[in-house]
């Protein structure tokens, strides 16, 4: 540990967690200084706090007073100020590094509002770097009209010439709002409050199923919200993907995205539309275009296409989930990834997996796997050498949920209306499922004009959540452990529950034994899946609001506002 003097402490108190433990960390710092000094600290026999103290705030070269200050305690416009003179703080400290990876060292929280589904799931396409979060169609309706009565759903100039286009996503948003009371009348009949559930438990439980029920009729042109946080780097790949997309609100968002991202870390982004960028722009936009014309060209040749593939309504020969690929030695290879992690010589290890007993194969197993207490007990790396890829053809909503799952490779197809749509039992139950299906086919007979007129690319914005579209997965066991026991969980959605239970039986079919350390696979039937949620809630809020510490009290008001909690209710 360093030995600092008291005047030294105080300085590095600033801007340290604490100035006497191996462990601390960086506040009050603008992140491209944190970079920067990761990035000097990672060459240098000095500490961290060190580096700060000699190198960046006693160094009168480097301004620092000047660039922390505003940070601190000045006004925004002192702010942006402090950063730009970080930046060339940043770039005078990391000359001759050359290291892209120094961009990870440093990050930015970005809002993007009023932006499409279709441009979110683009932004979300990005895997590692990046953690997205987006408005929930599950527990927010989406029937607000902006200040000029219009829905709210992307009309870009691209599209906004469109009537056809204009009109059905009028009635499509017409219709989700005309069924949102009926239908929740309908299942307060069929499940009416039980009384161990509190009213708000109760009322949020049948706004989550409605929601959940009519998000099909939502087209891809919805506008939401998403929030990002990410490191410089893979706002840097983000963005260079995003000027390359064929889909002009994409290529308007990444401009939008950069212009505030080179106010927080300016010298993380500045590449992905200079010189370098666009050339990398264009690289991909070439090779998307030719792969594109050679696909053509051998579907258009292949013995198994055929006009009724592309035709419609395809549900009866084409399965929700089908598992394409599986490895036939997966097990073996588990064994001997096990065994080379405990000192075997890997080839030594292959052998002896290959001659083991099923016996002792299992014994081996289940020592590795243990006694799994919940489904947050996951196998370790070796379960990754078991790989499976699925193919998946389930409706847009489905896809928007599994989406999520970053940690493996999954593609999808344009959104179409080729391939049917999905309508919840529950509508036709309640006798509604009939305005439902009407727009639905309504949504087709525009998107199939949409298309001839404006392209494949434009007419996605016009499909609906309800229509399904192809994707598939490419995973290893270890993941799959986690989506599936994740997604099969009772307050799911009941269409990705389901795409999470038949993952789990394709599994159990080719790979029985190991399938079977799957152990928080939830197949019930659940009619109200938020509800145990939200009475867990209630559990907590309890807890809390019955607290007699008087300096809970402002936040226990806060708390009965935010849930709607009369004051009598709590006590």
């Amino acid at each position: 540990m360093d030995e600092f003097t008291p005047e030294q402490k105080a300085i590095l108190s600033r801007f340290c967690t604490n100035v006497d433990k191996p462990t601390f960390g960086l506040v009050n710092l603008p992140q491209v200084v944190c970079g920067a000094l990761f990035s000097r600290y990672s060459r240098s026999t000095k500490s961290a706090r060190r580096v700060l103290l000699e190198e960046f705030i006693q160094n009168p070269e480097m301004k620092f007073e000047e660039i922390v200050g505003g940070s601190v305690t000045g006004s925004a416009d002192q702010q942006l100020v402090a950063t730009q003179k970080a930046e060339q703080f940043y770039d005078r400290v990391l000359v001759g590094y050359g290291d892209d990876s120094v961009a990870e060292l440093g990050g930015a929280h970005l809002a993007c509002e009023e932006v499409s589904n279709l441009a979110t799931k683009f932004i979300q396409d990005a895997r590692i770097g990046l953690s997205p979060l987006e408005k929930s169609t599950r527990y927010v309706y989406f029937h607000q009209k902006d200040k000029d009565g219009h829905y709210r759903y992307y009309r870009g100039a691209e599209l906004a010439d469109d009537a056809a286009y204009l009109k059905i996503c009028d009635l499509l948003f017409d219709t989700y709002v005309k069924l949102q009371e009926p239908l929740a009348a309908w299942l307060k009949k069929k499940y009416p409050k039980a009384a161990d559930v509190t009213e708000r438990a109760y009322e949020s439980t049948i706004k989550a199923k409605v929601c959940d029920l009519l998000r099909g009729l939502l087209p891809a042109s919805t506008l939401t919200n998403t929030g990002l946080y990410g490191n410089g780097r893979a706002f840097e790949y983000l963005l260079t993907r995003m000027y390359s997309s064929d889909l002009p609100e994409v290529n308007r968002l990444a401009g939008e995205m950069q212009e505030e991202l080179s106010k927080a870390i300016p010298s993380f982004v500045k590449r992905c539309n200079d010189r370098h960028g666009q050339a990398t722009q264009a690289y991909w936009k070439e090779c998307r275009e030719k792969t594109k014309k050679e696909a053509e060209k051998n579907q258009k040749q292949s013995l198994f296409w055929s006009q009724a593939e592309n035709s419609g309504y395809c549900s009866e020969y084409i399965d929700e989930v089908r598992l394409l690929e599986y490895d036939g030695r997966a097990e073996q290879k588990i064994i001997a990834a096990i065994l080379s992690a405990n000192g075997w010589d890997y080839i030594s290890a292959k052998a002896r997996a290959d001659s083991m007993s099923d016996s002792d194969r299992l014994s081996l197993l289940s020592a590795y796997v243990g006694e799994r207490g919940n489904r947050r007990h996951k196998p370790g790396r070796a379960f990754e050498h078991a790989h499976y890829t699925f193919a998946i053809c389930g409706n847009f909503g489905q896809f928007r949920d599994l989406h999520r799952h970053r940690m493996l490779t999954q593609e999808r197809q344009m959104l179409t209306c080729d391939w049917g749509y999905d309508v919840p039992k529950e509508l036709k139950e309640a006798g509604l499922a009939g305005e439902f299906e009407e727009a639905m086919k309504e949504a087709k007979e525009v998107y199939d004009g949409l298309r001839e007129r404006k392209g494949p690319v434009l007419s996605q914005y016009s499909v609906p959540m309800a229509y399904r579209l192809r994707w598939y997965f490419h995973l290893t066991l270890r993941e799959a452990f986690h989506l599936i026991e994740l997604r099969s969980m009772p307050q799911g959605h009941e269409d990705y529950r389901r795409v999470a239970v038949k993952m789990a039986d394709e599994i159990a079919r080719v790979h029985p034994r190991l399938a079977a350390f799957m152990k928080f696979v939830n197949r019930e039937n659940v009619a109200l899946e938020r509800l145990e949620s939200e009475k867990k809630i209630d559990e907590k809020l309890k807890k809390f609001l019955r607290g007699e510490d008087e300096k809970k009290d402002a936040l226990q008001k806060d708390i009965r506002k935010a849930f709607g909690i009369r004051e009598k209710d709590s006590r």
